[in-house]
């Protein structure tokens, strides 16, 4: 929400930024960034623009970064299980729910070309692998065994995803149907 100062709001570099995203998201990926029309989303100018960045590439790089720093703090609040079992079914479900909730993923890795996209898209992978690997190191695995099994997972999530925004009709459906779903993964992944 843009800070407000007396009667009038002023815009952050955050609100352009989360603005940025929402245009992501909403379709067309960086397409759907550009300046006017996004100053007129936030009933602002382009001077209001060009006050907190440089250019449009400055924007998408703060777009990103917010969206980086989402990620990583997602991957991260684990909750208070030490089971890995339990934080793995936990990671899985959260990272599961998001996709199917925002698109912004997809519409980056459609566009993974994009250089500034890449950096976004490899600091979230390697942070995600990183996490997969040290849930399956702890429950005993040899780490490039562990490894291996977190790429399987990072696949099989991408995968989900895919399938949640292209054919969701595949997918199962309802909160007990999700839950067997996940259980089962869960259990193909961690299965000795």
């Amino acid at each position: 929400m843009p800070q407000q100062r007396g009667s009038r709001s002023r815009l952050t570099a955050a609100d352009w930024a989360e603005a940025a995203l929402d245009a992501m998201r909403e379709g067309g990926g960086l397409a759907a960034i550009a300046i006017e029309p996004l100053a007129s989303r936030l009933g602002a100018t382009k001077g209001s623009f060009y006050w907190h960045f440089p250019n449009r590439e400055a924007l998408i790089e703060a777009a990103l970064a917010r969206w980086v720093e989402r990620r990583v703090a997602e991957i991260t609040a684990n909750g208070p299980s030490e089971d890995p079992v339990a934080r793995l079914r936990a990671l899985f479900q959260r990272t599961v729910d998001e996709a199917a909730e925002d698109p912004t993923e997809l519409a980056l890795l459609a566009q993974a070309d994009h250089p500034q996209v890449a950096a976004a898209l490899r600091r979230v992978t390697a942070r995600r692998m990183d996490c997969l690997t040290e849930l399956f190191r702890a429950l005993g695995l040899p780490e490039a065994d562990a490894r291996r099994r977190g790429v399987q997972a990072y696949c099989g999530y991408l995968g989900r995803a895919q399938l949640t925004r292209a054919v969701p009709e595949v997918l199962p459906q309802g909160d007990e149907e999700r839950r067997r779903y996940v259980d089962s993964v869960i259990a193909s992944l961690t299965a000795r």
